[in-house]
């Protein structure tokens, strides 16, 4: 899902309302309908206010007056406004549909005045005050209206922004000084804005309605996007009901070492458990037996090994003769970095025709090599390099401190430099394509911060790849940004596994296991998604 600046977003409103038939008091009840949705699946309440600004926001507000009171016993609105007559025109006719007389504000003293202030004790406020286009700072009746619903005891809910927040800004809320609402939960529509992405607005669930506007057709200023159930759906259809194992790919894994039998494991569990048709893991013959005992659904290979239970150097010829029948290489956890070992990496990779996902050892082993990374020559395969920030500072041979202060700047420089798609993992995961595209990931929590879930992560990712049904893995420039699309929802898919994890466990007590284990949980909720609409960039 692209993220657009306020004044595309308006594009794609004018575009949509002036190509079809659809009118804008039919996009402010889908606004409204998607606002109700949104606020009854998160929070109790029974009573509501509705705190509106005169503008388009407002009518968002109004349209969202109108479609709780199916829902809540009490709806009070609050307009700041004289009457009627300073509203935006879409406003106003949406407040002729309102069912009960506006509590009108119009200095602000009546903040304070008992109307207004019983209304602010409902349990649930929705801030509909300022919007996207709104002069900054807000001053005056606004800023009062804002410390109100700041002061106030219920949930507070905003509609497109929290008001007083500048929607094409990409600073954090914390070094911001302007007066702002501080929500529990965010529900935006067509598209997110760069604050929803990079403004920390919020702890709680941020939601996108698209209200049937389709964003695609203008432009994305950002260059950016973020990824969401949406993308999900496309990288993992529905299986048709004829569907064979063939269609779903054959993963091979190559990975482990003598006491890291645990990351090859984790790895072609992961890939089955996000759909893989059929899934071998390769590795050192000391550990093959624990490995297969992982899972009976799991099938091995052994490959000779050094001394201390490494890849041998020797064996390239042979882990090449296990491509036969595959159809995309997972390469590195577990793998030790022992000299022997890297330079098999390096061999292994230089040729290797198949689509490859490198982590873990896989990537340490290209620390000074980065160059050779690069696939060469047309119809060269897709790979995929999983690094997180010390990972990221070796290939690149800057300093963590770097990686980390410019995170997507240091992606692309990689994606570019290496021709890969790039997953620079940690808080906000950025996945800078080989097609040139860039998303943000927002899934996800500090309970993954443990050891092996970037070995779930890599088996994820190439099942997403490894899928037939809908596409192969292919050349071209279409192809390419399909399967960095494809990268962009196994990631999120991870997050919310995560997630998921964490809600039924504790953030402290979350195994990588548990992530694999929780992919169901994860699925359901992206197609509970896309049947109501209503995308999650966080939830």
């Amino acid at each position: 899902m692209r993220i657009l600046t306020s004044d595309e977003v308006r594009q794609a409103v004018q575009e949509a309302t002036s190509r079809s038939q659809v009118s804008i008091s039919m996009l402010l009840q889908r606004a409204g309908y998607a606002v109700a949705q949104f606020c009854a699946a998160h929070f109790k309440f029974s009573s509501v206010c509705v705190f509106c600004g005169k503008g388009n926001n407002g009518a968002e507000g109004l349209a969202a007056a109108e479609a709780l009171r199916g829902i809540a016993a009490e709806i009070s609105i609050v307009i700041l406004a004289r009457d009627k007559s300073e509203l935006s025109p879409e406003a106003a006719a949406m407040c002729s549909h309102c069912g009960a007389e506006p509590i009108w504000i119009a200095r602000e003293a009546d903040v304070d005045a008992s109307p207004a202030r019983d209304a602010l004790a409902a349990d649930l406020i929705v801030d509909a005050v300022g919007g996207a286009g709104d002069k900054l700072p807000i001053e005056g009746l606004e800023r009062k209206a804002v410390e109100a619903i700041n002061g106030a005891f219920g949930t507070v809910v905003s509609v497109d922004l929290p008001s007083g927040v500048d929607g094409d800004s990409k600073e954090r809320v914390g070094e911001s000084s302007q007066q702002m609402v501080f929500a529990h939960g965010i529900i935006t529509f067509v598209a997110p804005k760069p604050a929803h992405v990079f403004g920390e607005l919020t702890s709680g669930p941020i939601a996108v309605s698209e209200i049937g506007v389709q964003p695609a057709l203008v432009g994305n200023k950002t260059g950016l996007g973020v990824v969401t159930g949406q993308e999900v759906g496309i990288a993992f259809p529905p299986r048709a009901d004829d569907a064979h194992k063939g269609q779903f790919g054959h993963v091979l894994v190559i990975a482990g070492s003598r006491g890291k039998a645990g990351a090859a494991g984790l790895a072609g569990i992961a890939a089955l458990r996000a759909g893989a048709g059929l899934v071998t893991v390769a590795c050192p013959r000391s550990i093959q037996a624990t490995v297969a005992s992982f899972a009976p659904e799991l099938m091995t290979e052994e490959l000779p090994e050094t001394d201390e239970g490494a890849v041998a150097l020797g064996e390239i010829e042979k882990a090449q003769a296990l491509l036969r029948g595959k159809d995309i290489v997972v390469l590195g956890p577990g793998l030790s970095t022992a000299e022997q070992t890297a330079e098999f990496v390096r061999g292994f990779v230089s040729r290797c025709p198949l689509p490859l996902v490198l982590d873990a050892d896989g990537l340490n082993a290209f620390a000074g090599h980065t160059s050779d990374l690069k696939p060469h020559g047309e119809g060269a395969p897709f790979r995929v390099l999983t690094p997180h920030p010390g990972e990221a500072a070796r290939l690149t041979g800057s300093s963590i401190g770097d990686i980390q202060a410019g995170r997507l700047e240091a992606a692309r420089r990689i994606a570019s430099d290496t021709g890969c798609c790039v997953v620079l993992k940690g808080w906000r995961t950025v996945v800078a394509g080989a097609c040139g595209e860039t998303w943000i990931n927002m899934s996800g929590n500090p309970a993954m911060a443990k050891g092996g879930s970037g070995d779930v992560l890599s088996g994820m990712i190439a099942a997403a790849l490894a899928r037939r049904a809908g596409g192969a893995v292919t050349a071209g420039n279409e192809a390419t940004f399909l399967n960095d699309l494809r990268v962009a929802a196994a990631v999120h898919l991870h997050g919310m596994a995560g997630d998921v994890a964490r809600d039924a466990l504790n953030e402290n007590t979350v195994l990588a296991t548990d992530l694999a284990e929780n992919l169901a949980e994860a699925f359901r909720e992206c197609e509970v998604q896309a049947e109501r609409g209503l995308f999650y960039l966080r939830k």
